[in-house]
């Protein structure tokens, strides 16, 4: 057999196994519901049994190292989870430790935007830069930074968390702050600015396609405005683009700051890039020092729903030296 890696990825909601060679095949894959109600023993159990019958089936010998990719707060130098909020009672678990001790190969922890960064940087759309910074633009607006060929993590893991930036000082309320970048540019914002929108509409007694009384109003999604902006209403454009001016404002942020190579943007960004880029773009030749602006390119992830296995692997393989 040849050398292979193991990736751990442990959601909220559902954990996976996946076992992979460092040209990234993926050779096996396996995974389960978390069932948080549980508490973490059940999950990490089923991880190591699962692991276990993938490592015993592929050969223990050619295993290399394993990489575990988790939701924040973590400590990825003790190996430590502590307490992310979509996996409660995960209270200090040394999982690092106790992948270690049952595989005795090398085990690396990192968050999953730091995770998903090291995916779309050696497998994806930011493959051949030096300086790349990665953005989740997902339910909430997370982020990865590459600076010299290497992830910068932070003093204490918490590089990156560019949703906490206020862009405005009013705005949807999220990541604990009104006028938030997660705000503006998460699934979560995009929804609490469309609620806004929308209830100002129906007060000047205006209607829009993707709500049809005020009693739904609190219902409106990410989704429910993507979709109505595919089909050309103008309320739901709006609203992208407007996440967009901020998304140019927070960009040209991280510009002038890190003057990267490369910003790669995924979910939302991806799948909207139409409506949510011209905006962005308009922006950042605003705001951006025109030299760094000259030499960084905005690009969607590439990876798409695989990348949460390629983000343990490549945790798995880039901390390992490959």
């Amino acid at each position: 057999m040849n050398p292979y890696y193991l990736g751990i990825d442990i959601g909220g909601t559902k954990c996976a196994i996946i076992a992979g060679t460092e040209e990234m095949q993926i050779l096996k894959r396996t995974g389960f519901p978390t069932e948080s109600s549980k508490g973490p023993g059940h999950a990490i159990n089923l991880l190591l049994k699962s692991a276990s019958e993938i490592v015993e089936n592929l050969g223990p010998d050619q295993l290399k190292a394993i990489g575990i990719s988790c939701g924040g707060p973590l400590d990825s130098i003790k190996g430590i989870v502590q307490s992310p909020p979509n996996l409660p009672g995960w209270n200090d678990i040394p999982i690092v430790d106790l992948f270690r001790d049952k595989f005795n190969v090398p085990v690396f922890l990192q968050n999953d935007a730091n995770a998903c960064a090291l995916a779309e940087w050696k497998f994806g759309a930011g493959k051949g830069t030096q300086n790349m910074v990665f953005l989740t633009f997902g339910t909430g607006m997370g982020g990865g930074i590459i600076i010299n060929g290497r992830l910068y993590s932070g003093t204490n893991d918490l590089a990156g968390e560019v949703g906490h930036i206020r862009l405005a000082e009013d705005g949807p309320r999220a990541y604990g702050k009104k006028g938030s970048f997660e705000g503006f540019c998460s699934g979560t914002g995009i929804a609490l600015l469309a609620r806004q929108i929308v209830s100002e509409k129906f007060a000047l007694k205006q209607s829009v396609s993707f709500c049809d009384k005020s009693d739904n109003i609190d219902k409106i999604t990410a989704k429910d405005v993507a979709e109505a902006a595919f089909s050309g209403d103008k309320t739901a454009i709006k609203i992208l683009e407007i996440s967009g001016e901020y998304l140019g404002k927070g960009l040209s942020l991280l510009i002038d700051i890190l003057n990267p190579q490369k910003i790669v943007i995924g979910s939302i960004y991806a799948r909207c890039r139409q409506f949510i880029e011209p905006a962005c773009m308009e922006i950042i030749k605003q705001e951006a020092l025109e030299p760094a602006r000259a030499v960084c390119s905005i690009v969607p992830a590439a990876l798409g729903e695989e990348v949460g296995d390629y983000a343990s692997l490549s945790v798995a393989m880039v901390q390992n030296g490959k």
